[in-house]
């Protein structure tokens, strides 16, 4: 059995997709239900009135039933006219009179009654379910029902959504404040009042403004779970959207069940309007039961013909209306394209003018719920706005995001500013924008982050990171950034997704770019040219030469720095176009020699071949062409030896040189007597020549994991010494000599074979406790004052 819940919940389906379901088929539901009507009713009749009424044929003229022989004898001449009387004029005389009419009426109608009349309600009722079915087949055919009711379950949601209604009431607010500052404005063009006059009309529109914004504040205030039901919405729309904009199943369906219909119209129409003729009130029957009756020929009438042929004209009629309504249906399907859906009028009416148009089954079907009611379709427009999702989530994040969460935030980066991380949100919180005190702002995996005028707030804004990141910036801080930013970090996974409102940074001095760059293949990488007080670039890519723009279109740049990941870096000759370069970075380039175009940059302070390939380093006798070069660094490379000629740079400053396999340092190295940095750690050294003694500028001095056994006395003599690491080499002891060194501030002692300190360490008043780096046991032999409290 049915029970009532089920009854319900098919008649609210049934009700549910009613949107779906223009005039025409709305038409076509009632028709079909009148044709039921006359179906049944036919039915009804047939089956309670008596079908037919037959009597015997007592005289026969021409083959034709007459009047009795002697009714007529005297208004014809018999002997003029063949006449036939029957053999038995008495007919059967018994008790069986009933049976034999009854007999003779069941003979005659299944036999004589024309098929169309005897089965015209079954006819009705079976075109009656012929349309019925071709009217819901499409919204109940397997590949179309779920999507079809998937739809219409979301469009019921997107219409009663809070956030529509939010979205709507925001246009109609921008829209009137809109009007009203149009019509002020025309009042105070045209009017030739005083100034005070214009003032005074000035204040009614200013308070308008505000009144509106603040009943737009009112609004805008969501709950929470309606924030998150709108949230959802707008995932399913999406996926709604990607799975039935790219086929047209159900426009083909309805078009091919329109085509049926006017097919079977037409057939129907011929065959009922033929055959209606043969719905008769009399029937002559002549029927082989002579030997049964008496009779061969018999008169009968068929009561119902009457009214059969009033229910048959009436179905007639019916069936042109139908015909009429599936006609202007076809019509409507071919008049215009229906696989695109505009919202052309819905994007001049609202402030969403990304609603894009959309195509194929979804066009289709919101151009059904358009003849139901074009609101539908311009509430579910909110839905298919990126505009309006931007919306939801920034409230969303606003209410999540508090100042006071904000602020906890905030850290101290190692160049002592002031640093805002926002990792993994929707976007950025409005609230960010209240912390004026923000130094460094760094957006990290946001997908849709937007900066508002609001931005100018912040006006200790500095540096900006952006980490796969997409940020939307606003004309209004376009312009701010463009006057305050000096610092700007890029992390993306392609260079065309870097926003092009990077190159109209005019103020900007530092950029870090990180990420796949084909300097071939991207024009993006060309609106560097338009960035003339850029002073340093940083690249951490795999380029396979470095960028035209680079080399010949900013002649501003100081700093080169290129992190190649360990890709090869080709075609080195443009560098010497660079002549303002001061600092160069060839970082893990697979450089196996030092490109000889460097030498002509004669500003060049600062190199750094970190990571590279190489052996030998022959051509460090040509740095001495570069008289302001002051730090050089060939760290973490495979070079074996140091060629002689290191002494022919005089103002080296600083000298990195580890992690390589050196095995000597020649002598001219510590002719070098301005070097305050060496660093000559992790590498294969088993002593420290004696002329170390030279570097008296000498500050900081490494030679970690290598083999030493001693240190040289002309080591301590090195007075200005602040930082000795010595650690993990094959020291047995520490010279007393080492209180000579009145500067030190650390000490790296670990991983040697000291058995215990020299007291004299005590003299080194600079040196704490916690900066001897070495066990513990042996940090204990030093004078009861040395507190141990780091290993």
């Amino acid at each position: 059995m049915i029970t009532v819940t089920e009854l319900r919940f098919l008649a609210d389906a049934q009700s549910s997709s009613h949107i779906l379901k223009p005039w025409w088929d709305v038409f076509w539901y009632y028709i079909t239900m009148v044709m039921l009507m006359i179906a049944v009713l036919s039915g009804a009749l047939q089956l309670t009135q008596s079908r037919m009424l037959c009597l015997p044929c007592k005289a026969e003229v021409d083959n034709h039933c007459v009047h009795p022989l002697e009714q007529v004898a005297a208004k014809i001449n018999l002997s003029a006219i063949p006449h036939k009387l029957s053999s038995h004029p008495a007919g059967i005389q018994n008790d069986l009179h009933r049976q034999q009419y009854a007999y003779i009426d069941a003979v005659c109608y299944e036999k004589r009654l024309h098929w169309f009349a005897k089965f015209f309600p079954y006819l009705v009722f079976l075109h009656t379910i012929i349309f019925a079915v071709c009217s819901n087949f499409w919204l109940h055919y397997p590949s179309t029902s779920s999507r079809l009711e998937h739809f219409v379950a979301i469009l019921y949601k997107c219409f009663d959504s809070p956030w529509t209604t939010r979205a709507l009431s925001e246009t109609v607010a921008e829209q009137t404040v809109k009007t009203q500052v149009r019509k002020r404005s025309r009042l105070l063009t045209s009017s030739s009042s005083s100034a005070e006059d214009n003032d005074t009309a000035k204040q009614p529109l200013q308070a308008g403004v505000e009144s509106t914004a603040v009943e737009d504040d009112g609004s805008s205030v969501l709950d929470k779970k309606e924030g998150e039901q709108a949230k959802a919405l707008f995932e399913k729309v999406r996926r709604f959207r990607l799975h039935v904009e790219q086929k047209d199943i159900i426009y083909r369906l309805y078009m091919k069940q329109i085509v049926v219909k006017v097919i079977a119209l037409l057939v129907i129409i011929t065959y009922v309007s033929y055959f209606l003729t043969h719905i008769t009130f009399e029937i002559d029957c002549i029927v082989d039961i002579e030997a049964f009756t008496g009779y061969k020929r018999y008169q009968c009438v068929y009561s119902l013909a009457a009214i059969f042929k009033v229910l048959a004209s009436f179905y007639v009629l019916l069936v042109f209306l139908y015909g009429f309504a599936c006609f202007y249906s076809l019509w409507w399907m071919l008049r215009s394209s229906l696989k695109q859906y505009s919202f052309e009028a819905v994007r001049e009416k609202s402030n969403y003018s990304d609603i894009p148009d959309v195509q194929n089954d979804f066009a289709f079907i919101l151009h059904l719920a358009d003849q139901y009611d074009p609101l539908y379709a311009k509430r579910f427009s909110i839905f298919l706005s990126e505009v309006s999702e931007n919306k939801l989530k920034q409230i969303s994040l606003n209410n999540e995001w508090t100042v006071d969460m904000l602020r906890n935030k905030l850290t101290r980066n190692s160049k002592d500013n002031i640093e805002l991380h926002l990792f993994m949100l929707s976007g950025v919180p409005d609230n960010v924008f209240e912390l004026n005190e923000i130094e460094v702002l760094r957006l990290e995996l946001i997908p849709d982050a937007k900066l508002t005028p609001m931005i100018t707030q912040l006006v200790n804004l500095k540096e900006l990171h952006l980490y796969h990141s997409t940020l939307t910036v606003d004309l209004q801080a376009l312009s701010f950034l463009a006057e305050n930013l000096e610092a700007l970090h890029l992390k993306f996974t392609a260079m065309e997704k870097i926003p092009s409102w990077v190159f109209l940074l005019k103020n900007l001095k530092d950029i870090y770019i990180a990420g796949s760059l084909d300097s071939y293949n991207s024009t993006c990488i060309e609106g560097l040219q338009d960035l003339k007080n850029l002073a340093s670039l940083y690249f951490k890519s795999s380029l396979a030469r470095i960028p035209q723009v680079v080399t010949d279109m900013l002649p501003s740049l100081e700093k080169l720095s290129i992190n190649n990941e360990g890709n090869k870096l080709m075609v080195l000759i443009s560098l010497k176009k660079m002549i303002n370069l001061a600092c160069l970075e060839l970082i893990s380039c697979d450089l196996e020699r030092i490109p000889h175009s460097i030498f002509s940059l004669s500003e060049l302070r600062e190199i750094d071949f970190r990571g590279n390939n190489f052996k030998t380093v022959e051509e460090i006798i040509s740095f001495q062409h570069l008289q302001k070069l002051t730090s050089l660094k060939l760290w973490h490379n495979a070079i074996a030896y140091i060629p002689l000629q290191i002494g022919a740079l005089a103002n080296l400053e600083q000298l990195y040189l580890n992690h390589n396999n050196i095995e000597i340092l020649p002598l001219q190295l510590f002719l070098c007597n301005k070097l305050r940095v060496l660093d000559v750690s992790y590498n294969n050294l088993s002593f420290i020549p004696e002329e170390v003694q030279h570097l008296r500028n000498l500050q900081y001095f490494a030679v970690t994991k290598n083999s030493l056994e001693t240190l040289p006395d002309g080591l301590f003599k090195c007075t200005k010494l602040q930082y000795l690491l010595i650690g993990k080499n094959n020291l047995m002891t520490l010279s007393s000599q080492v209180g000579d060194l009145m500067n030190l501030i650390k000490i790296e002692l670990i991983g040697n074979q000291l058995e215990s300190l020299p007291p004299e360490l005590e003299s080194c008043h600079s040196l704490k406790p916690n900066c001897i780096i070495v066990e513990n046991n042996i940090l204990r032999t030093l004078p009861s004052y040395a507190k141990p409290t780091q290993r």
